[in-house]
């Protein structure tokens, strides 16, 4: 935004922030307790809040958001999705998707595959959805992967806390008795809801005696853990939760697949799957579900070396990023090249900034309006503790800017959690230049005594314990005498007799490491969310038209084929042709329903078809042709029926663009 007006309103505001970004700093470099440090983040996030609230109100033409109610209207009449079980009344957070919508998500998930396994040649991995609570307690998340909750006293209703707080004091801002300074009070506590404590939240609660929608008391706050729990096998002992993303499988499995991969790093597995999470209270549609379709890929790589061979590739895209220092100062995101981000740290290494321009380049192949993307970079206060850096594709959209994909350097966490849980060697080895010479473990098994322990199982014992890190088991043994190795189900106690601990000097040609992570993580049902909405528009001069831009990747026909009437002597071109995109295995319609040609046309633009096929009288005669339609432009050219097919393909796929086939072709001038 360079208009001299809005850089003079912004301005207070962008100073407010960058004030408030160096107390923030003092306060951490001074040592300043956590509570102290927690308010000053609230405060800073407070003002950003406010400075982006105006740059949207500010935004230049081309950033005017759309109108949602004839967007939801137009996706529920022609079934992309809908809640779930409506009949029942309906259950939040659960959306089942009809024709378009499936169609429509499985080209979009068709184009991630060839665009990110197959082209950067990743491995496909697919994982249990079910998991054992053991895996999840190691990752954190059965104790950190929680929201604020409040319980209605009567009715047992429960609702998210800060959702309730923000909308009764939406409630109290709209109550026409109320003061200016109560209005403001409620502004202002509503720009620091999303970073306060639960302590501030609490007493926001009482301050404002908050019941719940039913106009019941409600319960002091708790946290609740977003995951769906159950129970593994008809026992019930065995606890477990639906996963609340899909990457734990892909670290479990480390091992496998670099033994797969050969030893080597780096290398990436990629899994497509279904994550659940159990919110409190979901809302904004597609954009906060209970169950939803997840991408993600794991780039394992040695964190000494973060150099990617195919970085050049993309060094030269500008991108709006948005960065941890921009943000506390009140600075806007900027255009950048990938390449001067890198060279400046800015991005952290090649491969995350690699992974970035790659998200780009997906999302904008898909459908998503470049000039509404930004790449935002999470602050030093929302990073977790153990990661390097870490970027969110953020779109914009009428709910504001909705975070689409998440990309981090995860460092080696993940795997350093499952190993501590388990003993297992997650670890991959590098040559050194050297041979060196250093005290090593081993673990000798003393297999009679194991033998007469185990019995029968004494083979699995031998090889589980091959697998397990020595320096655990010794540290194990020390500690209490025992290690507990679990295979499956079932735990064994290796005690100090069965196996034999020895540290001696050895001459080591390679040395083992546990590997970083990168981690591109991408939330399908958003992302779909907002090609619909970034490709929704109105025909100009016709406010009752409206109809979806789909690029021809994602869309879920390419053609559409009409005969200009039901006349009989149209219907053996309509079957050829029909076939012949078939054979070529192009999605496409029939629309034979009533109705003039321009009526349906409409109804095919709200579909997102991208292309028309007309059959009609000029067709009957020799030699044969119909008319091509687009759909963006709405003109028209007429080409020979047998080279529809081919022409529609090389369209579709991007060989071929309107303007070639408009230059080739004869123009069709047709009123709609």
């Amino acid at each position: 935004m360079t208009d001299p007006s809005i850089e003079e309103t912004l301005g207070p505001l962008r100073l407010a922030v960058m004030e408030q970004g160096d107390i923030v700093r003092q306060l951490k470099e001074s040592g300043a307790p956590d509570s102290d440090v927690k308010k000053g983040v609230s405060e800073l996030k407070a003002r950003k809040k406010i400075l982006e609230d105006k740059e949207l109100e500010l935004a230049p033409i081309g950033f005017e958001l759309l109108d949602r109610n004839r967007l939801e209207d137009l996706l529920k009449r022609r079934f992309f999705y809908d809640q779930s079980f409506e009949i029942y009344g309906g259950i939040a957070g659960q959306f089942d998707f009809g024709p378009m919508g499936c169609d429509m998500e499985d080209n979009l998930l068709d184009a991630w595959r060839k665009f990110f396994i197959l082209k950067e040649k990743m491995h496909k991995i697919k994982c249990a959805v079910v998991t054992p609570e053991p895996v999840l307690r190691a990752s954190g998340h059965v104790d950190r992967f929680t929201d604020l909750m409040v319980k209605d006293v009567k009715t047992g209703e429960c609702f998210r806390l800060d959702h309730l707080i923000k909308d009764e004091l939406e409630k109290v801002k709209a109550d026409k008795s109320a003061t200016a300074q109560v209005k403001a009070e409620c502004e202002n506590i509503l720009t620091r809801l999303d970073g306060m404590t639960k302590e501030e939240m609490t007493a926001v609660l009482r301050q404002f005696n908050m019941m719940s929608r039913n106009g019941n008391d409600v319960t002091d706050p708790v946290e609740f853990n977003l995951m769906f729990h159950t129970s593994i096998g008809p026992t019930g002992q065995i606890r477990g939760y639906l996963r609340p993303e899909t990457a734990q499988g892909i670290f479990v499995n480390f091992s496998r697949l670099l033994e797969f991969n050969n030893g080597r790093l780096p290398f990436a597995a990629a899994q497509i799957g279904p994550a659940f999470r159990n919110e409190i209270s979901p809302r904004s549609g597609l954009l906060r579900v209970r169950e939803f379709t997840m991408a993600e890929i794991e780039h394992f790589c040695d964190p000494n070396d973060k150099s990617h061979p195919k970085f050049n590739s993309v060094k030269d895209l500008e991108i709006l990023l948005y960065s941890a220092c921009a943000q506390m100062e009140g600075k806007p995101s900027k255009l950048m090249k990938l390449g001067d981000a890198v060279t400046q740290k800015l991005i952290d290494n090649e491969t995350l900034g690699y992974f970035i321009g790659r998200i780009y380049q997906f999302l904008i192949m898909v459908g998503v309006n470049g000039k509404k993307l930004r790449f935002r970079q999470h602050m030093s206060n929302e990073m977790a503790h153990y990661a390097r850096d870490c970027w969110d594709a953020e779109c914009l959209t009428s709910f504001g800017w909705v975070e689409c994909v998440g990309c981090a350097d995860r460092s080696a966490f993940d795997l350093t959690q499952h190993s501590k849980a388990t003993g297992a060697k997650l670890k991959a080895e590098r040559k050194l230049s050297e041979a060196r010479i250093e005290e090593v473990v081993d673990v000798l098994p003393r297999k009679a005594l194991i033998a007469k322990q185990f019995k029968a199982e004494v083979k699995i014992v031998l090889e589980e314990i091959e697998k397990v890190d020595s320096n655990i088991i010794e540290s194990s043994i020390k500690q209490e005498g025992k290690f507990d190795l679990q295979v499956n189900d079932k735990s064994y106690s290796i005690t100090s007799e069965m196996v034999e601990v020895r540290r001696q000097m050895k001459k080591v040609h390679v040395e083992n490491f546990v590997p970083s992570v990168i981690e591109p993580s991408f939330g399908i049902g958003r992302i779909l969310y907002v090609i619909l909405e970034h490709n929704f528009g109105v025909r100009e001069g016709d406010e009752k038209r409206t109809f979806l831009k789909l690029p021809p990747i994602v869309a879920p026909y390419k053609c559409c084929v009409l005969p200009l009437s039901n006349k009989p002597d149209f219907m053996p071109f309509v079957k050829q042709i029909s076939q012949d995109l078939e054979d070529q295995e192009i999605p496409s319609e029939v629309n034979t329903s009533s109705g003039s040609v321009g009526r349906r046309y409409a109804r095919t633009d709200e579909l997102g078809v991208p292309f028309a096929v007309t059959v009609d009288f000029d067709t009957l005669k020799e030699p044969h042709s119909v008319t091509l339609r687009d759909r963006d432009s709405m003109l028209q050219v007429r080409l020979p029926v047998n080279e529809v097919a081919a022409v529609i393909k090389s369209l579709s796929c991007g060989k071929l663009s309107w303007s070639e086939v408009r230059a080739k072709y004869p123009a069709f001038i047709q009123q709609e």
